[in-house]
């Protein structure tokens, strides 16, 4: 049993850190990060550009200045139009420069840093494409979720829900679309923009420096991927160990009843010649009578005549025990006997047969000597079988 707990420990010890290994490589990588600056080192490659109501017949602006490591725009607003507008826009494009889509489905949230003078209020908005009425060729038809976001001259840093924007009520009326119908998907985004508001300053211009935007998210199949691997690997572990464990526990019972061959064969110690009388008759009586509950020292001494410490000397000389370990060895090991032949009988019917009468002191006892309960030893020899 010595060396199957050595390789138990070693092993659950391996085990332990190879899952705290994997846990940690594991739940690093679920976490998402995909930083839109600078420019040319970004995975989602982007053209920016302006955006304003001139289509329309206004006269805001936005200025667009040269600088991968940060966006930096200047918005003028103008009230020559109804519902003036100026935005400076991220274009998703592949390596040819062409528009795609792009799928940012597996994050969440979206953070950066800001600097506005003066003061501003601007809308961050994600154009996605909504499969029951978008059109490719018309960006309008798009979905536009958004949120709100103030910024002063000192720079402040903004997190941003993506799955929690607000989709702008014109869109649902423009569709006839209800307004519960809050739901979207960010698996085709052509594009991210920030926009003036009714409340960007007018007729001044507005500068804005946008410095680490950045997306984050979660993947949940390094996580499903961890605990997948951990049951199995454990679960491997927890198999091995009962098995082994079985195996152990059978080997030392083969060995504790090879051992003990002369206890078990206790019937034949009345039959043996002894040149001592006395001897024989102790032993005699003890192999006759060692079912008894009642059986002690005094009652050995009253039936045999033997004095209390010629008994123990001789049983010391004999067999090694005094009288209480012989007494104790012997009903054991019938017991261990019983328990390897009779599995009809109960342990409590064992117990009471090997002369005690307290089940809970004979567990007790048995356990100290076979380093296991009954009932696994019952276990165990059933194995061997």
């Amino acid at each position: 049993m010595h060396n199957f707990f050595k390789q138990a420990v070693v092993r659950f010890g391996c085990l332990l850190v190879a899952s705290f290994s994997l846990g940690y490589v594991c739940v690093d990588r679920s976490f998402l990060s995909a930083a839109l600056l600078p420019a040319d080192q970004t995975d989602f490659p982007w053209l920016f550009k302006g955006n304003t109501d001139a289509i329309r017949g206004g006269k805001s602006t936005v200025q667009i200045e040269g600088d991968k490591a940060s966006l930096r725009f200047t918005l003028q607003m103008s009230h020559a139009v109804d519902y003036p507008m100026a935005a400076a826009e991220l274009v998703f494009q592949d390596q040819r420069r062409r528009p795609v889509h792009v799928d940012l489905s597996r994050y969440g949230a979206v953070a950066f840093k800001v600097r506005c003078a003066p003061a501003n209020t601007l809308m961050f908005i994600v154009t996605t494409f909504d499969k029951a009425v978008s059109r490719r060729d018309d960006l309008l038809t798009y979905r536009a979720p958004l949120a709100y976001f103030s910024c002063d001259e000192h720079e402040k840093t903004i997190e941003l829900d993506l799955t929690r924007l607000e989709t702008p009520h014109w869109w649902f009326d423009m569709f006839k679309l209800n307004l519960a119908r809050q739901e979207y998907k960010l698996d085709q985004v052509p594009k991210l923009a920030f926009n003036s508001t009714s409340q960007t300053p007018f007729d001044v211009p507005a500068k804005v420096v946008i410095t680490d935007l950045v997306l984050t998210g979660r993947d949940y199949r390094y996580l499903f991927l961890l605990a997948f691997l951990l049951i199995t690997g454990w679960g491997i572990f927890a198999i091995w160990f009962f098995r082994a464990y079985a195996r152990a526990l059978t080997a030392e019972v083969k060995e504790k009843l090879r051992k003990d061959l002369p206890f078990v064969a206790y019937q034949q110690l009345s039959l043996t010649p002894h040149r001592d009388k006395e001897k024989s008759a102790v032993l005699v009586f003890i192999n006759a009578n060692y079912s008894s509950a009642d059986l002690d020292l005094d009652v050995v001494v009253e039936r045999t005549g033997v004095n209390r410490s010629k008994i123990n000397e001789l049983l010391k000389s004999e067999l090694g025990f005094t009288f209480s370990a012989y007494l104790k060895k012997l009903r054991l090991t019938e017991a261990a006997r019983l328990l390897s032949e009779n599995t009809s009988a109960t342990i409590a019917e064992i117990a009471y047969s090997v002369g005690y009468g307290n089940v809970s002191y004979f567990n007790k006892l048995f356990k100290e000597e076979y380093e296991c309960t009954p009932k696994a030893f019952r276990i165990a020899c059933e194995h061997r079988a």
